[in-house]
């Protein structure tokens, strides 16, 4: 098969479309022939040489696929040779095929097409697991997501809304912030001109910027408020005044979704299909699509998502 590998840490240059040897499944696990992948931030960090590959993974970048499977690994019941999926990955989604844990699988929401399918599991997984399970949003608290207009913050925004959450959000310009309120946002804020602490306090903050958000954050959380960094784009350290956590009786989490054991990962994708695929098929929770690229054009594409003018998902088609 090909895959997109990366030759060594640097710009998008050093993605290359080549040979690799095809993935065989494990006990538990199923190989999907990959019809799309979508990109992710993580990818970018990974190509980098700023995020480690997990041990055992497929060195490929990719956390998310849709497509069929071709194959079954020992022990595999709930699927069947055929069945259209999108799958959660902790890698290799860059590739013409690649072996996942079947408990990482999720059917093809109604109304989805399966090309477009590739962009929902990482985001969906990574807002659910996030706001809802580490976080614990309510109905009626007040939501703020950093980076609206991007793959994590588009989906955030409706997951959020469907809640019944006042939702608030950072965006970089006019453009983003209409399709942020478009998508059900209450407020929309141009980091660029203004400062987000002037609209709180915020019951849940889901940061994926980190570095000096990270004071700005707590300082402008309610009372009992729960800030989530899950992105470091801003740097790796900042200061904090601990005394802001202490009266208000904050929480600061910091997580990451790939280095979830198998056994986690599975917990979470049970929930998000129960509880936002029906969201998902009833209307109530839209992806947002930017644009769809060959597989082999994985360096555009991360050209266009390091430029940020982008609006929701960048997607990798097989041709």
């Amino acid at each position: 098969m090909k895959a997109v590998s990366i030759k060594e840490p640097g710009g998008p240059e050093v993605l290359e479309w080549t040979d690799v040897e095809d993935p065989a499944p494990a006990a538990g696990e199923v190989v999907v022939d990959v019809v799309a992948s979508a990109l992710n931030r993580a990818d970018v960090m990974q190509r980098w040489g700023l995020y480690p590959v997990p041990p055992g993974t497929s060195p490929y970048p990719g956390l998310e696929v849709s497509g069929r499977i071709s194959a079954l690994g020992e022990g595999v019941t709930r699927w069947q040779v055929g069945d259209e999926v999108c799958a959660l990955l902790t890698g290799g989604g860059y590739a013409q095929k690649v072996a996942v844990p079947a408990g990482q699988l999720l059917p093809v929401p109604e109304g989805i097409s399966l090309v477009d399918a590739a962009g929902l599991p990482e985001a969906v997984a990574t807002v659910w697991s996030n706001i809802v399970m580490t976080a614990g949003l309510k109905k009626g608290e007040t939501f703020l997501i950093h980076g609206g207009a991007g793959g994590v913050g588009t989906m955030a925004i409706q997951i959020a809304k469907a809640l019944g959450a006042r939702v608030v959000t950072t965006v970089g310009g006019p453009g983003k912030a209409a399709r942020a309120r478009e998508l059900g946002a209450d407020v929309t804020i141009d980091y660029r001109a203004q400062d987000f602490t002037e609209h709180g306090p915020y019951d849940v903050v889901l940061d994926v910027v980190g570095g000096s958000y990270l004071e700005r954050n707590v300082r402008s959380l309610a009372p009992d408020g729960r800030l989530v960094v899950i992105g470091l784009q801003d740097g790796l350290e900042a200061n904090l005044n601990l005394a802001e956590l202490v009266f208000k009786r904050a929480s600061v989490h910091g997580t990451t979704l790939r280095t979830r054991s198998k056994e986690q990962k599975a917990e979470i994708v049970a929930e998000v299909r129960d509880q936002v695929w029906p969201m998902i098929e009833s209307g109530a929770v839209q992806l947002v699509v930017d644009r769809r690229l060959p597989m082999s054009q994985a360096a555009e594409a991360h050209r266009l998502m390091e430029e940020g003018g982008h609006i929701g998902k960048i997607l990798l088609v097989n041709e």
